[in-house]
């Protein structure tokens, strides 16, 4: 009888002390949940800080991005390391966000009142002018009132690195006279005023390049009164001119 008594006796004292592997069991999956959290927090925290800083949104919401309570120099080398650019890819990154920043204070009014549209893409800035902003009818003459507004904008884009791109678009209504026997003719002219101009307020010539689309390339459909006035637009493109390795092709075919 004794000896049954003291058997039982160490059964019970073993399913008393059971409890700590499964307590033990537990906090390290509760440490290793936490863990994991982490991981996944401080990941998506750097997507999204090189995504706001890369959209246009970062710029325009005139809220300022997470990276922007952090020194520059360390908010650079964050940048740098999430994205995989070097440090001169990531200076040009920024300049490109305050170039955009500058421009969509100064054509607020006209951003606000749908006349000017600010974009960002691989190309780079594009800051869509809708024509009658800027022309009569049928015209390639800047309007007076036009005029301050892009020497402002030129003063923003004068001291910056980046070549400037200046589109001309029309609608598909054909145009036929002295000065502009085409759309082509129009449009080209209508970019190249937007290029002298600049010139005069201070943007080095060579940085800048003027091409005319004519009626190609719509952004809207020519079939609706909406759709032509969006059509007749300039477009000045501030180009993202990431360097970028040249590979040559080989020829098709083989030696010759």
């Amino acid at each position: 009888m004794p000896r049954s008594r003291k058997y039982l006796d160490n059964r019970q004292s073993d399913n008393h002390a059971r409890w700590l592997v499964s307590y033990a069991d537990f906090i390290t999956l509760l440490f290793a949940f936490f863990v994991v959290m982490y991981a996944i927090s401080s990941v998506s925290e750097g997507k999204y800080r090189v995504m706001s800083e890369s959209l246009v949104s970062a710029f325009g919401s005139g809220v300022p991005p997470p990276s922007a309570a952090m020194p520059q120099p360390v908010a650079n080398e964050v940048l740098q390391r999430r994205s995989g650019k070097s440090a001169e890819q990531v200076k040009r990154r920024e300049q490109m966000r305050g170039v955009a920043r500058d421009i969509l204070r100064i054509l607020d009014k006209m951003v606000q009142a749908g006349q000017v549209r600010v974009t960002q893409s691989s190309r780079g800035i594009a800051v869509e002018i809708n024509a009658a902003v800027l022309f009569d009818s049928g015209q390639a003459q800047l309007h007076t009132e036009s005029i301050r507004a892009l020497k402002e904008v030129a003063r923003v884009l004068a001291p910056t690195e980046q070549s400037i791109q200046v589109e001309g678009y029309t609608d598909n209504a054909a145009i036929a006279n002295a000065a502009f026997p085409s759309n082509w003719e129009l449009s080209a002219a209508r970019a190249a005023s937007v290029v002298r101009l600049f010139v005069e307020a201070g943007v080095p010539e060579p940085r800048l390049s003027v091409i005319g689309y004519g009626p190609n390339r719509a952004a809207a459909d020519n079939a609706t009164p909406e759709g032509r006035a969006r059509n007749r637009r300039v477009t000045v493109m501030i180009l993202d001119e990431t360097p970028a390795p040249v590979t040559e092709l080989p020829v098709l075919g083989g030696e010759r």
